[in-house]
């Protein structure tokens, strides 16, 4: 009687440790999946580049002050960005020649240009793609 009762402490022991270990190795992973989808802060500067004020005209006849940041997918992609930093500036003055001040009203004014130069400037790169681009600073009159 009383080794039935070990054996059954025993074995409850074991499936307790035994699904204590699946829950704290499923925890594990779900972290660091979530960890790899969202990039620290230095990650981010590590593989950025600054884009310095850039001034031009827009199609109104208004003119707009900006400047960007484009984070890359890698410290290849950032340099391969650095090295085609006149492209770059080539592709934004003529995205930016073609809007009117009205086109950035609103946060969706905005990220629809951080996403149009996203995808132009991807269509250049060959070595590393850009994640993001972000508007550091904007001046419109």
């Amino acid at each position: 009687m009383k080794s039935n009762v070990i054996k059954t402490m025993v074995i409850i022991l074991v499936i307790i440790a035994l699904i204590g270990t699946v829950a704290l190795i499923a925890v594990m992973k779900l972290t660091e999946e979530k960890d790899h989808s969202a990039p620290s802060a230095d990650e981010i500067v590590a593989c950025s580049i600054d884009i310095p004020e850039i001034t031009t005209n827009l199609a109104d006849g208004r003119y707009v002050k900006v400047s960007f940041k484009i984070q890359a997918n890698s410290e290849e992609g950032k340099e391969e960005a650095a090295k085609r930093d006149f492209q770059i500036k080539n592709i934004i003055i003529e995205e930016l020649s073609e809007m009117k001040a009205e086109n950035f009203k609103g946060k969706k004014g905005m990220t629809d240009l951080e996403e149009r130069l996203k995808q132009q400037i991807n269509q250049i790169m060959q070595e590393g793609t850009v994640e993001q681009v972000y508007i550091t600073s904007f001046i419109l009159q």
